[in-house]
């Protein structure tokens, strides 16, 4: 019926509609954000691990933090696993969120902001002290109508930024003199190469001597040399912005490196699962070409043996093109592919599973079931010592939808009881 009603309302009253929406629950709230100092974070990947980095910056540093994100909702004290499966959830929500943060006594509040919510109007109405942009790659084309369109929706955000506001800026990243062009009070950039100090930026966060080891990741910025428990490349990159967002909250350095060390895991983005196995198990959120392609690149240069890959795609129609490219990447790198369910919604899993086997190479072992918790059972099965399972598209998520119905569900979860069934 919802898919119905889309089709033959015009759009550019579905598009009133969320406007009215955003407007009224600003109202009804009483416009809560302009009592806080509101962080707005975008960018295809990135923003969870930046946004959870920086709100533990800022706790350690003794402020009061509230935050919005794919991995959590958090108000002061209070914390629980985002059981939507919105990142940006409904815009009343938000601006209740919003408005318990301020009677909590919050002083930030930190929001992931997505392409598909500012398209539906969520970011409007709140009162952006400062925005960061991650990085860019293509994702939600369908829903958009093109990258193009994607990038824009994404610098809708930029053009909300309050008139003093500041904006913070992956330099490296290809898309970078889009998000510049926008006006801010300050510009910072963040970047791991030296050559990007040459774009206009009023402030430019350099990463040095990057190290990516198999237990972390090391860098100096600012004469500081920063030890992580994250890996990967790319958590350098979200260190970076994580600083950047800090130093220009007037946080001391020395507390910035104490909090972002004092990080052990990002939760569901490459979290290790440990029940005294001999071979090494990973959960990470991973659902579009570009995040694979830099998990399966960061396994590979940590694995001794095979490389098992459990994985699906979410239905409902979204971005269909990119289920044959996850195929494709994944056989690149895997010893064994299992593909699965991974929220079918209204599509049928297999038509889902038989558009990603369309990708994988002929040479590579695969099968297909499209129960999950039989799929992570056979994965775990099948390693051996010094293997690597990798169990994508989940993350953090507490549910999975199948069909109108949504059930209980956590690969972390499921993946230590099924490890405690093997190895009890």
């Amino acid at each position: 019926m919802k898919d119905l009603l889309k089709k033959i309302i015009p759009k550019f009253l579905i598009n009133w509609y969320h406007f009215f929406l955003t407007f009224l629950g600003a109202v009804i709230y009483g416009f809560p954000s302009k009592k806080l100092k509101v962080i707005g974070i975008t960018g295809t990947k990135g923003k969870s691990t930046t946004l959870y980095l920086t709100g533990k910056v800022l706790e350690g540093a003794g402020c009061k933090v509230g935050w919005i994100s794919s991995l959590s909702i958090k108000v002061a004290d209070k914390e629980w696993l985002n059981p939507y499966h919105l990142t940006m959830p409904g815009r009343m929500f938000i601006q209740k969120t919003l408005r318990e943060m301020v009677k909590n006594g919050c002083e930030y509040a930190l929001i992931e902001v997505t392409s598909e919510g500012i398209k539906q109007h969520r970011h409007n109405f709140i009162n952006f002290n400062t925005v960061v942009f991650t990085n860019l790659a293509p994702e939600h084309l369908e829903a958009h109508g093109g990258f193009e369109n994607y990038k824009k929706a994404k610098g809708k955000l930029f053009k909300a930024l309050k008139k003093n506001g500041k904006s913070i800026i992956n330099i490296d990243d290809s898309n970078a003199d889009y998000f510049l062009q926008f006006k801010a009070k300050e510009k910072t950039g963040f970047s791991i190469r030296p050559e990007g100090k040459k774009l206009k930026v009023d402030k430019m966060i350099l990463g040095a001597d990057c190290k990516v080891e198999k237990t972390g990741i090391s860098f100096i910025a600012k004469n500081t040399r920063f030890y992580l428990n994250l890996l990967g490349k790319f958590n350098i990159y979200n260190a970076l912005s994580a600083i950047s967002i800090c130093l220009s909250e007037k946080i001391s350095l020395n507390k910035i490196k104490s909090g972002l060390e004092s990080v052990k895991v990002i939760p569901g983005r490459m979290e290790e699962i440990n029940e005294g196995q001999n071979f090494r198990v990973f959960v990470d959120l991973a659902h579009t070409p570009d995040s694979f392609k830099q998990v399966f690149k960061l396994v590979k240069s940590i694995s001794h043996g095979k490389i098992i890959s459990v994985f699906g795609s979410a239905g409902g129609g979204r971005d269909k093109w990119k289920r044959p490219e996850l195929g494709k990447i994944a056989s690149l790198y895997s010893s064994h592919i299992i593909l699965t369910n991974e929220d079918p919604y209204n599509e049928d899993p297999i038509s889902i599973i038989e558009s990603i086997e369309k990708g994988i190479d002929n040479s590579i072992s695969f099968e297909k079931i499209i129960d999950r918790r039989q799929a992570i059972n056979q994965a775990l099965s099948l390693a051996k010592e010094n293997d690597i399972v990798l169990f994508l598209g989940k993350g953090t998520e507490i549910t999975m939808v199948i069909g109108s119905n949504k059930i209980s569900w956590d690969d972390r979860r499921v993946v230590k009881e099924e490890l405690r069934k093997l190895y009890a």
